[in-house]
């Protein structure tokens, strides 16, 4: 029995499933991580991996990037934590306002969860409507009114709704498929007065990697708007990935309210949510509409945050990582073409899914129809060349600035092997 082996067995005696978060589940037990840096996991067995998970998704920089632990480093000596404004907090909106299309003020907030629970009582609270809409997939955290049909680790496991939520909480959540603009306008048409917002993930990556038809985010932009409904982009995954704009500024579509997480704070716990200033003004201590924490804004995070902002304003790094997740995409498009599996691969910018499957994925029940069990198989014959991706066909793939061109060659003589034992 291998150290991580015994780890689980003790792991499963404390821990819930013996890890603590469902994602993190893997058979027969996850490997357990001593270390890391740049783009690789070292774990307790002394084996080392290419990492495509990078915490799902903040790890933009990559593992132990030297900028955002040297700002950390030199906070944790001022302190962690205060419970008062500091002018690190101001430095830090400043940053998100000057990148992120629709935001004019912000709210931090310490998770993406956090972040989508505000956004949605903020819509809730400005409009004076109690229904909203979200689309099949998408996973917008682990509170209530949205743990319906919810992607990630909800699908992976099947369950794609969770106990414990009454029947009450979630019946102003109105479903919907992803791409379907019929769908929305039916909807729209029956119960657009009592509608606060629309929230969705501009690139469902919590389904994978499902990406917007063109023009459909520019459709429901003219839809919202059309029927005073505001639109919340859940940009916890593409916020800083596909730019510095993010999915705002990468298909040219502003939202209403914008919230994010995960890159944002260069590593740390983090969650934001950015709107205009007439929006904003609604919370308190200004407005009725209330939201607190006691880790909202804390120093740490904002000092990894501002960090790695300033890291991503450098010039060409989108452009670099750009170049790296489409060699990824058609790497892996030639190995599956060459082998003769039939397989759809998306993406953009530094981020990508690969489906086992002769159709086009373009929703929830599409992604669905892919062939999950080939796809773990796949991750499972990976990891043991080296490679870490995300143990589930649900998740989406990341590129870091740390990944370097000799270890997309790796990855991608490691994909060709792995595929073709499984397949």
């Amino acid at each position: 029995m291998n150290r991580s082996q015994k780890l689980f067995e003790g792991s499963k005696k404390v821990l819930v499933g013996g890890v603590n978060s469902p994602v993190r589940a893997m058979k027969p037990y996850p490997f357990f991580v001593k270390r890391a840096e740049g783009c690789r996991l070292y774990d307790e067995d002394g084996g080392s991996y290419v990492d495509y998970c990078l915490g799902y998704g903040p790890l933009i920089l990559g593992h132990a990037n030297p900028a955002v632990v040297n700002a950390v480093k030199e906070q944790l000596g001022d302190g962690t934590l205060y419970g008062t404004p500091t002018e690190l907090e101001i430095e830090f909106a400043k940053k998100v306002i000057r990148h992120v299309p629709s935001a004019e003020m912000v709210r931090f907030v310490n998770t993406g969860t956090e972040a989508t629970m505000g956004a949605i009582r903020l819509a809730r609270g400005f409009t004076g409507r109690d229904k909203f809409i979200k689309f099949e997939g998408a996973f917008h955290g682990a509170h209530d009114y949205v743990l319906v049909k919810a992607g990630s680790g909800a699908t992976t496991h099947g369950v794609p709704d969770s106990a414990g939520i009454p029947k009450e909480t979630t019946e102003n959540t109105i479903l919907a498929p992803f791409n379907d603009e019929s769908a929305v306008e039916e909807i729209v048409k029956k119960d657009g007065e009592s509608i606060a917002c629309i929230i969705l993930e501009p690139i469902i990556g919590n389904a994978g990697c499902v990406m917007p038809k063109e023009g459909y985010l520019k459709f429901l932009r003219e839809i919202t708007a059309e029927n005073n409904i505001l639109l919340i982009f859940d940009e916890v995954i593409t916020g800083f990935r596909l730019g510095l704009g993010g999915a705002q500024q990468y298909f040219g579509v502003t939202a209403d309210i914008t919230t994010l997480g995960k890159i944002l704070g260069g590593g740390l716990p983090i969650g934001c949510i950015a709107s205009t200033r007439e929006i904003m003004e609604n919370m308190a201590p200004l407005g009725p509409i209330y939201q607190a924490g006691t880790f909202n804004g804390n120093p740490l995070s904002a000092v990894a945050g501002l960090a790695a902002l300033s890291e991503l304003e450098k010039p060409g790094v989108y452009s670099s990582l750009a170049k790296s997740g489409e060699r990824m995409r058609q790497g892996l498009s030639d190995i599956t073409r060459d082998i003769g599996v039939e397989s759809r691969i998306y993406g953009a910018g530094a981020m990508y899914q690969t489906y086992f499957t002769n159709e086009d994925v373009v929703d929830y029940t599409t992604a669905l129809r892919a062939d999950k069990d080939l796809f773990l198989a796949y991750q499972r014959e990976l990891l043991r060349r080296g490679v870490f991706l995300p143990p589930s066909q649900y998740e989406c793939n990341f590129l870091s600035t740390a990944h370097t061109s000799e270890d997309l060659d790796f990855t991608l003589e490691a994909m060709d092997a792995a595929l073709r034992k499984v397949a």
